[in-house]
């Protein structure tokens, strides 16, 4: 019965949307707009915030870090760290983890002939920040570090400004050594390297570690391990084992190192699912007010099927299945355009340049891509057919009430 009573149903009510084809045009365009827009909203949401997800990730951060306990508190020199014991080795060259990397990671002052600025001098080995970390990016002028004793530093361009200097000239760099003196030294600038927010470029100073541990007296001793893995969900048997292999020191994973971003995915969890809301709401108002004018036009005509032995559910059925249509024709609409306009027109992204110290103040890239993802596509469908078919259920039960006497007499 249902299967003879379904393709039925979707005749009438195909047949009966193209009855006025410009108010079916009208609210065709209304929901057409409205998924675009939920679309196009999800898209350049989840863009900014896998932004500044990568970008804090990419900033040294990593998926996972080993320091010592109170190295986060207080990163001085005195709470460095051993190099890797053979267990720790054994975990960070397996396959589970991409790329690993030793560092060392302690506040300086960095002066040039005119100015002197505080940063943070990071010692590194070149060969492993290549895919962990944003000085493992080819500069943007000069060289890159070679090697963990290349004597070289590179710097920010933005720092290259505040500093009056540029590649090929000496800067001093004065930190405090292990045995709690000042520790100097001039460096020649090899290379600027460029990185997606300002103060990243004003933050931090490279060179090569076993440089860095000369210039400091700390030998072997490092500051950080920073590791990633091939997805950085899933990380906690990773960071488990690696606790294991090494119980004195402390290893947390970047959910745990950045809180702040762990709270803003969460925020725009919730935020997007009352966006998409407040815009169904006006959608929905537009729909309910065209399926009441739609049945309000066809009173006699309803009133005569209920005569003629139409049950007052199949009445309700016609009635959803115009909505059905409706919504399936618009979401179709919806989703084409937001992919077109997302994927094709802003395939590079939005270039706000021209605010990009606002930007900053936000953690924001100058550069805002969109980037649609599945789960929001689905969400978004759902919700709009669900909810699409509920508010068109108060006409469609008004019609059903219907009686076939005074509906067929009525003009």
């Amino acid at each position: 019965m249902m299967k003879r009573t379904l393709p039925l149903l979707a005749t009438l009510g195909w047949r009966n949307l193209w009855r006025h084809p410009k108010r079916t045009f009208v609210i065709l365009f209304a929901i057409t707009l409205g998924v675009w827009f939920m679309v196009i909203s999800a898209g350049m949401m989840v863009g900014i915030i896998e932004q500044q997800v990568r970008d804090t990730i990419f900033n040294l951060t990593g998926h996972a870090q080993i320091h010592n306990p109170e190295y986060r508190d207080d990163p001085a020199i005195e709470h460095s760290m051993p190099p890797p014991t053979p267990a720790m080795l054994e975990i960070l060259n397996s396959p589970k983890v991409k790329q690993w990397s030793s560092r060392v990671r302690l506040p300086a002052v960095v002066m040039s002939e005119r100015e002197s600025r505080g940063v943070t001098l990071v010692g590194i080995d070149p060969k492993h920040e290549q895919g962990l970390s944003l000085i493992g990016e080819p500069v943007v002028e000069g060289r890159a570090l070679e090697s963990i004793d290349d004597d070289g530093i590179v710097i920010g361009r933005r720092m290259a400004e505040k500093l009056e200097t540029r590649v090929g000239k000496r800067i001093v760099v004065m930190s405090q050594n292990k045995n709690k003196e000042v520790a100097d030294r001039g460096f020649r600038i090899v290379g600027l390297y460029r990185a997606e927010l300002e103060s990243t470029e004003t933050a931090y100073v490279f060179t090569g570690r076993k440089t860095a541990q000369k210039l400091l007296g700390l030998n072997d001793d490092l500051s950080e391990i920073a590791l990633i893995t091939y997805s950085r969900d899933g990380l906690e048997p990773l960071v488990a084992s690696l606790r294991q292999a090494a119980p004195t020191l402390e290893t947390k994973s970047w959910k745990e190192l950045e809180p702040l971003m762990v709270s803003a995915l969460k925020v725009y969890d919730n935020f997007m699912i009352i966006w998409y809301l407040i815009i169904f709401g006006a959608m929905a108002f537009g729909l309910t007010n065209t399926m009441l004018m739609a049945i309000f036009e066809r009173t006699r005509e309803i009133g005569l099927f209920q005569a003629l032995g139409m049950r007052p559910r199949y009445i309700v059925g016609q009635v959803l299945m115009e909505t059905f249509i409706l919504l399936l024709i618009g979401v179709a609409l919806g989703n084409l355009t937001g992919w077109f306009t997302s994927d094709v027109i802003f395939a590079d992204g939005i270039d706000l340049t021209e605010f990009a110290r606002g930007m900053e103040s936000f953690q924001m890239s100058s550069i805002m891509r969109f980037q649609l993802e599945a789960r929001d596509l689905i969400t978004i469908n759902l919700m709009v057919i669900v909810l699409g078919l509920l508010a068109s259920l108060y006409p469609a039960l008004k019609a059903a009430r219907y009686v076939p006497v005074e509906a067929i007499t009525r003009t």
